[in-house]
């Protein structure tokens, strides 16, 4: 009969140091290092990202009846920037109230990235039009995805479809061009 002692370990492994202690560590809060995964993040976004032309939304003439702006000035010339969005098809529902556009989408940007690339973090208003697709995207919900770790990297932008034709989107509603709006720039397009 075979001596079972050949697979047995006798010799102590050292102890390991503790994690929090390690110098190798990514997760070390106090690191100069700890911006690095966001660059990461923001590489990643812009190399495996898609092509979106971004259309900046000016908020103006606040109508407290209705709640809501009277006229939605739109920059004419979009900003070019990446992100990440699954595009679905096109859906029209039939339902008790009658045909219904389900198309929600959720753009995802790298928080540092788009702040820079339009001098402001995106606000409900803004319009997105991917640049495969010849639809364009109100965004509606700005959430930020949060690591607690690292901190914030991620913006969801949650958009639905934008429904006006374009003759609506067209007209001028302010007598002031977009280079003349505060905060507006072609920098980054």
């Amino acid at each position: 009969m075979p001596n079972k002692k050949n697979y047995r370990v006798t010799t102590k492994l050292p102890q390991l140091p503790d994690i929090t202690e390690s110098e190798l560590s990514l997760f070390d809060p106090r690191s100069d290092d700890l911006n690095m995964m966001n660059l990461v993040d923001e590489e990643s976004i812009r190399l495996s990202g898609s092509k979106l032309f971004y259309y900046k939304y000016y908020r103006g003439d606040y109508d407290p009846v209705y709640m809501e702006d009277r006229n939605k000035p739109i920059a004419k010339d979009p900003i070019t920037v990446f992100g990440h969005y699954d595009p679905t098809p096109l859906e029209e529902n039939l339902t008790e109230f009658g045909i219904e556009l389900t198309n929600d989408q959720i753009f995802v940007f790298n928080l540092s990235y788009i702040e820079r690339a339009i001098h402001r973090r995106p606000w409900a208003g803004d319009v997105i039009k991917p640049a495969f697709q010849e639809q364009k995207y109100e965004i509606f919900e700005v959430q930020e995805d949060s690591f607690e770790a690292y901190g914030v990297f991620h913006l969801n932008c949650f958009a639905r479809l934008l429904r006006d034709s374009a003759e609506v989107q067209d007209t001028p509603l302010t007598d002031v061009s977009d280079e003349n709006i505060v905060g507006y720039s072609r920098e980054g397009s």
